[in-house]
């Protein structure tokens, strides 16, 4: 039997766990070590630490202090693993807490950070998804029911000082382009609610006050929300201090490519089943700047897509040179629009974008000016027909249910 080396409890707060952390800093201590070839399990909170309820109101997501974000469970420190080795971690399994078999998809108000497609869904909104093994169905979001691919949105290894030094002199320099930008170009450290596990006192406020926020996927890992992180996956991680100091979290039931809505996946709390093993000197041996992986064998089977196409023409009509990210807009607001015709609301299209699988393709960045990518749903989710004909699309009745929005606020 694996052990379980780090536990949460879901009714306290994260910031009493001194196994989990919210930023990334070389001095932070590995709270637990295991050997090459170990199985362990962790528990992990959703990415808020529990500050999303299961309810029919926004306001949480509103209000939600994206300061505080995210609570990883770690470090944990692989014995014999050294700086310039690769961490190879196995994705043995992964799932929901028993006691929590739920999950939230958000958009972030336009006050509150924004998102992919803040300008069209600039306030808060919220749907709930329903676990039932290995489906999920939300009360918000009728018509659709889903299997879920359940990953880690966010792993990686703990940064050396040069590597965090590099980060923070680089993201601060493109803030200094843009500073007052919504959403921000990017999130550079903020002490005063930093949670920096078992380092405290003054080291602990000293390390705060440059400590990396785990927003964005780095070198070594990180926020990636890559959906094929999923039970029997392998990723190779660069190693950079002693130990590894491998932390987790943002555990998403089911995520579309790209994590469009921001808060865009199903988050959940849950827990992570690993093992793990070292490759001496692997970054050199193979070149690795970035984690690698291999995906997981056990994927949602959905063999019947609707792709729909972007370039890389703004909403204004104003044209881009080769951008991806517009014609990933493009594509997935076409989506927005398509589904509407269905009875969806645009918030309700969104969502299920941001939680199904949906694939996305960067699909051609040769032909200037414009890129072409792509967005492909799944139509088996559907519980009607979605795909076009010529008596027209057949609106279904949802009986007026949507998803909550909250009220914006001065």
């Amino acid at each position: 039997m694996a052990e379980t080396l780090i536990r949460v409890d879901l009714n306290e707060s994260p910031y009493k766990n001194d196994m989990v952390h919210n930023r990334w800093h070389p001095d932070i201590p590995i709270v637990a070590w295991v050997k090459a070839g170990d199985e362990f399990i962790l528990e992990t909170y959703d990415w808020t630490g529990g500050y999303i309820q299961n309810n029919d109101s926004a306001d949480d997501v509103r209000d939600v202090d994206l300061t505080t974000v995210h609570f990883l469970s770690g470090p944990i420190g692989v014995q014999g693993c050294e700086p310039g080795d690769l961490l190879v971690v196995d994705l043995l399994d992964v799932g929901a807490k028993p006691e929590s078999l739920w999950g939230f998809n958000g958009f972030f108000s336009k006050k509150n950070g924004g998102g992919f497609l803040t300008d069209h869904f600039p306030l808060a909104q919220k749907s709930i998804w329903d676990i039932s093994g290995m489906f999920t169905h939300s009360r918000h979001v009728p018509g659709v029911r889903f299997a879920g691919l359940i990953h880690p949105g966010l792993i990686g290894c703990l940064p050396d000082k040069a590597l965090l030094d590099t980060w923070n002199q680089r993201e601060r320099a493109l803030i200094a382009t843009a500073p007052d930008r919504v959403p921000p170009l990017a999130c550079p450290p903020f002490a005063a609610t930093a949670h920096m596990g078992r380092l405290t006192g003054d080291a602990a406020a000293n390390a705060a006050s440059e400590a990396a926020r785990t927003v964005p996927p780095r070198e070594h890992g990180g926020n990636c929300d890559i959906k094929d992180l999923s039970r029997g996956s392998r990723i190779y991680f660069p190693v950079y201090v002693p130990g590894g100091g491998l932390s987790m979290g943002d555990l998403h039931f089911s995520q579309g490519d790209g994590e469009i809505t921001f808060c865009g996946a199903i988050e959940m709390a849950g827990w992570l089943h690993l093992r793990c093993s070292v490759i001496k000197g692997g970054m050199a041996k193979y070149g690795i700047r970035n984690p690698i992986f291999k995906p997981s064998p056990i994927t949602p089977r959905y063999d019947d897509y609707l792709i729909f196409e972007g370039i890389s023409v703004d909403e204004g009509g104003r044209q881009h040179y080769l951008d991806v990210h517009v014609a990933y807009r493009q594509a997935c607001l076409n989506a927005i629009a398509y589904l509407t015709k269905f009875g969806y609301s645009p918030a309700q299209a969104y969502a299920i974008l941001g939680t199904a699988p949906c694939q996305g393709h960067i699909s051609g960045v040769v032909d200037i000016p414009n890129a072409c990518a792509t967005l492909w749903l799944p139509t088996d989710i559907f519980d009607f027909d979605v795909m076009p004909g010529s008596a027209g699309p057949s609106r279904q009745v949802f009986g007026g249910v949507d998803i909550p929005m909250s009220p914006d606020r001065a």
